[in-house]
């Protein structure tokens, strides 16, 4: 199950109060101050952890706490420092102070770690108050608190292509066809209810890969939320390349469900416009006119200056080179 959000209160530990204590020593009539510092508090520390895709693991965790510091003791003995809570999140993780917009971390790399709450500085022991006027201070002080913060956590999925289209556009399809993903296809709209991710070899070197994502179908008023709407448009952000579908054996015009599909990117929170993208004729195999229907498919792609094809994922027709394009836009997109 994708859970791609979360809301966590997050308390680091306080630090430990210092110690007023003195020296008891025979032989050592004037035993002078040895209050030790306390512990600094522990902190709350995320972490990108390898294997995982879904924020599922914190989406009920309410409040994670760190420890609190241990106090000073006599014979200037420093307080154990609280332990730190490390939480692990997936790659691709956007971090949020609740109720605002403003992004204070954004975890995409393995092993990358923020810390989101500090734990307080220890209070210091009197042993730190000692002077020459002042040789039996009877003061210490108490540690400072943990930071507390409420966050939102926002999972936009890494990949390098990212399939958009209408409900039924054969998004799904494709992906399985050029992996090992096997997302849920049916015959009916929004089959697909969460992104699925799949690793594409290169036609010609096994070693070239690409990951793709397959995003749920849009439909006319996806960016204000109309159909499965923002949930997942945010995953096609981090998309550089965008592969467009359009189903060839639907009836209605070509232009007109591509131009549907292009507003909503346009009109995302985010725009998407400017991202190299190839439009894609699916279902040549049940085309009934197919010169007609590929003349309007190429028409629309050179009304937007992008590149075009047409595939069957059920046959395999125009799989090999659909990749090639998709190898040659990424590139391209990395060389800029």
């Amino acid at each position: 199950m994708l859970v791609d959000s979360a809301r966590i209160t997050v308390r680091a530990g306080d630090g430990g109060k210092g110690s007023v204590s003195f020296r008891r020593e025979k032989f050592v009539p004037r035993g002078g101050p040895d209050g030790g510092d306390g512990g600094r508090g522990g902190s709350v520390i995320l972490r990108v952890g390898e294997g995982l895709n879904t924020l599922l693991h914190l989406h009920h965790q309410r409040l994670v706490r760190a420890d609190r510091g241990a106090h000073g003791r006599g014979s200037n003995r420093t307080g154990r420092g609280g332990g730190d809570v490390v939480l692990r999140v997936p790659p691709g993780t956007v971090v949020r102070v609740a109720g605002d917009e403003k992004i204070i971390g954004d975890l995409v790399d393995e092993g990358q770690e923020m810390v989101v709450a500090r734990g307080g500085r220890g209070g210091r022991g009197n042993a730190r108050f000692s002077t020459a006027t002042n040789r039996a201070p009877r003061t210490a002080e108490d540690g400072q608190p943990g930071e507390q913060f409420e966050l939102d956590l926002e999972l936009k999925m890494l990949a390098d292509v990212g399939l958009v289209g209408l409900p039924n556009a054969g998004k799904s399809t494709l992906l399985a066809r050029v992996s090992a993903a096997r997302p849920k296809v049916a015959d009916y709209p929004f089959t697909t209810l969460e992104p699925y991710l799949g690793v594409v070899q290169a036609v010609d070197d096994e070693l070239r890969t690409l990951v793709m994502a397959d995003i749920p179908g849009l439909i006319e008023g996806a960016h204000d939320g109309a159909g499965l709407g923002t949930q997942f448009l945010r995953h096609v952000e981090r998309c550089p390349v965008l592969a467009h579908l359009v189903d060839l054996a639907d009836p209605t015009s070509v232009e007109g469900r591509v131009d549907t599909i292009r507003g909503e990117l346009i009109a995302h929170e985010e725009p998407l416009e400017t991202r190299p993208w190839v439009l894609v004729g699916t279902k040549t195999d049940a085309v009934g006119d197919r010169e007609a229907t590929l003349a309007e498919l190429a028409e629309v792609a050179e009304g937007y200056g992008v590149a075009w094809r047409s595939i069957s994922a059920v046959t395999g027709e125009g799989i090999d080179r659909l990749v090639g394009v998709l190898f040659e836009l990424i590139e391209g997109a990395k060389e800029r």
